[in-house]
């Protein structure tokens, strides 16, 4: 081995025994030098850093635990290729040191020989693994990466099916579903997202789907732009409601498309229950800039749980929607009708306007009448579809408008 330079070793072995002979084995193979030796994670990773070795056999178990060493190690010294040395050989342990970085795993029953081709392997950039372990560990890891295989498949294909939607217009139409006044008339209208596919499946499915692919915000600001161009078609004193997560309302480019696309005092933004919301602060920031021009906001999902609760606190908004589920047997059940009515006197105090979703029976109509609720939607008043507005489903009378609410 005469003229090559010798591979610089780093021992971290809380053990005397092991580290003295694994001393002794460094003066004896003159390819390897012993560039430090200590006892602990922590000395360890101190080590590394002012040493900056070829090569560190780690023990699994010193004080301070081998896979933090490692971690340390591998940041604080990112050409040190580390060999995790043990008399463990479980599996757990053996992937718990490679995830932490380790490219190699022996055992201190391997022999001499065995341990100084791990390190000459490590060092020229090869992943040595004790012939005691590297059945199980393979088997685990080929195990791991075929289900990192799957989920990166699966990305892929739900990738491309946003990215064929969005390239793409013919896959997505807008439907558009009346908001009445339950007295009578026409006030407004929702637009719905529908996809064409494949697959064939809910528009919640689509953007929840977009969202894991990071493409949640183009998915929605195209739905948006659908969504706007209907507006122009509407009848005159007919608003439009859109559904927005936080993250499009508080985008630049749904304010521009919004402002340039629209009569912004005919255009209410909707805020679902579902939706997370880390930051009401930045979000009102940024909806009282369309306030300013008369974009209006909705919380739906009312009574849905308590997100939308939280919604209609922190948000102040200008209409609550009373989900379609509190509403589904409301005209025979009296906790419903009890709940209905707490946040329909609630709606009062702040000053919004309350309309009710999921109406399918006129009985519906009648206790929701009676309760105060002026306003609703549902498959009773108008099933949704493409425009022209379908403003037939009830028969115009007082035509009062929710905005009249605030």
């Amino acid at each position: 081995m005469s003229g090559r330079v010798p591979i610089r070793v780093l021992v971290a072995e809380d053990d005397s025994s092991v580290r003295d002979a694994l001393e002794a084995l460094f003066q004896v193979e003159k390819s390897l030098e012993l560039a430090v030796a200590v006892g602990d994670a922590t000395s360890a990773v101190e080590a590394a850093s002012r040493e900056q070795p070829d090569v560190a056999l780690v023990d699994v178990r010193m004080p301070g635990g081998g896979a933090s060493a490692t971690r340390g190690i591998v940041s604080c010294a990112p050409g040190t290729r580390v060999l995790a040395y043990t008399v463990h050989d479980d599996r757990e342990t053996v992937l718990e040191m490679l995830e932490a970085g380790a490219v190699g795993y022996l055992l201190k029953g391997d022999s001499i020989e065995e341990v100084i081709e791990a390190i000459h392997r490590a060092a020229s950039g090869q992943a040595p693994l004790s012939a005691a372990v590297t059945g199980e560990v393979i088997e685990e890891l080929v195990g791991q990466l075929s289900v990192h295989r799957q989920a990166e498949t699966r990305t892929r294909r739900r990738e491309k099916r946003i990215r064929r939607a969005l390239d793409g217009e013919e896959h997505l139409s807008m439907v558009f579903q009346p908001i009445c006044n339950l007295s009578g008339g026409t006030v407004g209208a929702e637009a719905l997202a529908r996809f064409r596919g494949p697959p064939k499946r809910g528009p919640e499915l689509w953007f929840a789907e977009a969202d894991k692919v990071g493409l949640r915000l183009e998915l929605e600001l195209m739905a948006a732009k659908a969504a706007l161009l209907g507006l122009s078609n509407l009848p005159p004193g007919i608003d439009l409601s859109l559904n927005v997560s936080p993250k499009t309302l508080l985008s630049a480019a749904f304010r521009k498309l919004l402002l340039e696309n629209s009569d912004p005092t005919r255009v209410v933004l909707e805020v679902t229950e579902h939706a997370r919301i880390d930051n009401y602060e930045r979000l009102n920031a940024a909806f009282d800039r369309l306030r300013r021009v008369g974009v209006r906001l909705a919380v739906d999902d009312a009574g849905a749980g308590f997100a939308s609760l939280r919604h209609i606190l922190r948000l102040a908004p200008d209409f609550i929607k009373l989900d379609g589920t509190l509403i589904q047997g409301i005209e025979s059940d009296r906790s419903r009708q009890a709940l209905a009515a707490g946040l329909i006197s609630f709606a009062e105090k702040i000053e919004a306007t309350i309309i009710a979703e999921g109406i399918e029976r006129s009985e519906q109509v009648e206790v929701l009448t009676a309760l105060g609720v002026g306003f609703g939607q549902g498959s009773f008043i108008a099933e949704p579809a493409p425009l022209p507005l379908n403003t037939s489903g009830f028969k115009a009378a007082r035509g009062r408008r929710p905005a009249d609410g605030r």
